[in-house]
């Protein structure tokens, strides 16, 4: 598929991106935790707290993990972690850390290299963290992604995560998913909403390419 005219640059994950994940990778490294991430970690916490708990440690998916970014904030806070991700040098680059050697070792890190029309998750999770990976599930397999996603989560479990727009750039590609705001809203209806944040824009991308964002942010409970 060729670029259409006026569309922001192909997405990496495009056969014809003139980028690879090893340039988006060198570019996150380093980088903080998402706050979707963090929004979820506090709304844990503000339950164990009410439990008269110090801090609720819990087992976690990181779906898409890249490099590690989120990886590494729920290991140092304590949990055990599944990091997920469909590219082989993600889950090399995560394994080389020297900040998650120790969680390896212990066993409290595992990593998977899954697609998403191959994952296979383990029951009862008590948190999905799916940072600006979903967009990337062709349309034709997201319902499945998301029903997989859905009955892998314990009663009283989060996920967060983003979605993209439907007037987001790359809207354009037809291997990508991307939902109107009334789609974003029925997809996460059955469960509790506890964050809901629509952001549209224009913009750069992690590569420094200009692109028009049209992202949901959200945190929600089942």
């Amino acid at each position: 598929m060729a670029n259409p005219p006026n569309a922001a640059p192909l997405p990496v994950s495009h056969p014809d991106s003139p980028h690879t994940w090893s340039d988006y990778y060198d570019l996150m490294a380093g980088r903080p935790p998402r706050e979707t991430l963090l929004r979820s970690l506090s709304l844990f916490d503000a339950e164990a707290k009410e439990a008269r708990v110090e801090r609720f440690v819990g087992y976690a998916v990181d779906l898409g993990c890249g490099e590690g970014r989120d990886t590494v904030e729920l290991v140092r806070r304590g949990w055990r972690v599944l990091a997920v991700d469909g590219e082989p040098e993600a889950i090399a680059r995560l394994q080389s850390r020297p900040d998650l050697q120790a969680a390896l070792a212990e066993l409290r890190l595992e990593t998977h290299v899954q697609r998403f029309e191959q994952l296979i998750l383990p029951a009862d999770l008590d948190l999905i963290n799916a940072s600006f990976c979903l967009p990337f599930c062709p349309p034709d397999q997201f319902p499945a992604l998301w029903q997989t996603l859905t009955h892998a989560l314990r009663p009283g479990g989060r996920m967060c995560g983003q979605l993209f727009g439907d007037r987001d750039s790359w809207a354009a590609y037809d291997h990508m998913t991307h939902l109107t705001r009334p789609q974003a809203e029925a997809l996460l209806q059955s469960f509790t909403i506890e964050q809901f944040e629509e952001e549209a824009h224009p913009g750069t991308t992690a590569l420094g390419e200009a692109k028009f964002w049209h992202i949901f942010h959200w945190v929600i409970r089942k």
